[in-house]
């Protein structure tokens, strides 16, 4: 039997990630205004001098924590669909990681702060916005026209289509949890949700699902 290979070094240094895990667990609990960088130094165990150094700034700090989760969240995910592999075949393991994503609970924490302060501190909304949401639609948006190009998904406008695909992940089940409304859901029920999202969204655009 083939040793099982050990996991990829974390290519974040430890100080860092503790900062991030920090800062997260307090914006969550207490809110972005709320939180001040010493008290973010405090809770991670370095010094400010230590913080500063590797984010300089608390919106760098908040944008660093969306960065390093989307990334995470979409994967190693190939700019190609995999030689002989439809659509839907292709985009449903990445639709259900990202609902699963979505739904976690300190990803609902975090974008629970961004609507309830990103009013009062734009530059928190626009580290959210730029790090998060568009940098995803970025992403699949150039995913979406590398298919268009093999003739496997019709998309004249790539950009457009990303943004169908991602809302169609955010039904009721995401409503309902960001509200609060509802335990996050199980394993089956979220990936229920992401295959119909999915063979909708193949069908709109005249892919076999």
């Amino acid at each position: 039997m083939t040793a099982a290979l050990p996991p990829a070094p974390d290519p974040m240094p430890a100080k860092a990630r503790a900062i991030l895990e920090a800062a997260a667990a307090l914006f969550i609990a207490q809110g972005y205004g709320a939180v001040s960088m010493d008290a973010v130094a405090r809770r991670a165990g370095v010094s400010k001098a230590t913080l500063y150094a590797h984010f300089g700034a608390k919106d760098r700090l908040f944008a660093a924590i969306i960065q390093e989760a989307c990334l995470a969240m979409r994967g190693e995910q190939p700019e190609q669909a995999p030689a002989g592999a439809s659509l839907f075949d292709a985009l449903l393991p990445m639709a259900t990681r990202w609902l699963a994503f979505l739904l976690r609970e300190r990803s609902l924490g975090m974008f629970r702060v961004v609507v309830a302060e990103g009013a009062r501190f734009p530059e928190l909304a626009r580290a959210f916005h730029e790090n998060g949401p568009r940098a995803t639609r970025e992403w699949l948006t150039a995913w979406l026209a590398a298919q268009a190009a093999r003739g496997l998904v019709q998309v004249p406008d790539p950009a457009l289509a990303a943004d169908q695909c991602l809302a169609l992940l955010r039904t009721e089940l995401f409503l309902e949890a960001t509200l609060g409304l509802r335990e996050t859901p199980d394993e089956a029920t979220i990936a229920a949700s992401a295959a119909a999202a999915m063979r909708t969204f193949c069908r709109a655009h005249g892919a076999p699902a």
